[in-house]
């Protein structure tokens, strides 16, 4: 399965961090975020991996070049950055059939292993992790409504008024059929051209979106203390593996 990474965005809200890398190079825990998507992303068993860039391209394609352990990487250009639903079209030329999305952005300790099982069982034309939040943060985030059989039946955008606190995390996994939505949305009141119109639009073509509860931990890197905070997580959970390994 291939895997996507969307690392074009430049991180206003993070510096001074990326006054001189963009946003998927800053460090956490000695490591650029990408390296810890990708690592992910590998781990899970992305046999070729298209990663979008756009600001400072050059210092990810430097960084990273044309393979990374084995694993072929190609590089897509969203050269203005108007949202996620415009930045996955620029990677449609190179899938073919079902694969992984993450936002390069975010650090994960969790349950991706269970998304990609999902999409392999051919029951869903998507399936992401689906995180609780406290209800007053609900409107910064894709706000998802499920049914009984934890089937996303409804996605909005940072509503006013969030039908629940459910939304959605970075890391997906889709068939093609995402391009054609993502073709079809309109920019949103923010402009962009929005990941979570095209799931709308979906759900409203019958296509059936699996929700799968995260079971750890994520965090979006959008400020420098998002930053400081991963990196703390991720010293815990590597002080708590030796920990473990010291007892066996």
């Amino acid at each position: 399965m291939k895997a996507v990474v969307l690392a074009a965005g430049e991180g206003t809200r993070l510096r001074p961090l990326t006054e001189d890398k963009p946003k998927g190079m800053v460090e956490v825990d000695g490591q650029p975020i990408l390296t810890h998507c990708i690592d992910q992303l590998v781990e899970l068993g992305a046999d070729e991996l298209v990663v979008v860039v756009g600001y400072l391209k050059e210092r990810i394609i430097d960084h990273y070049g044309d393979e990374y352990e084995g694993v072929p990487i190609t590089y897509t250009h969203q050269r203005e950055q108007n949202g996620l639903a415009h930045a996955l079209l620029s990677v449609e030329e190179h899938i073919d059939d079902d694969f992984m999305l993450m936002l390069g952005d975010n650090i994960f300790h969790a349950n991706l292993e269970d998304v990609v099982r999902r999409q392999r069982e051919d029951r869903a034309d998507a399936a992401f992790l689906v995180e609780e939040v406290p209800w007053e943060e609900a409107s910064r985030y894709g706000v998802c409504d499920t049914n009984k059989y934890g089937e996303i039946t409804d996605v909005i955008e940072k509503p006013e008024d969030p039908p629940s606190n459910l939304v959605m995390t970075g890391f997906y996994t889709f068939t093609p059929e995402i391009f054609h939505a993502c073709h079809l949305v309109q920019p949103s009141n923010r402009g962009e051209y929005e990941i979570s119109e095209a799931i709308d639009l979906l759900i409203r073509s019958g296509r059936t979106i699996d929700a799968i509860e995260l079971e750890g931990w994520r965090i979006d890197v959008g400020y420098p203390e998002d930053r400081d905070e991963a990196e703390e997580r991720l010293q815990d959970a590597t002080n708590s593996d030796q920990s473990v390994s010291a007892d066996d």
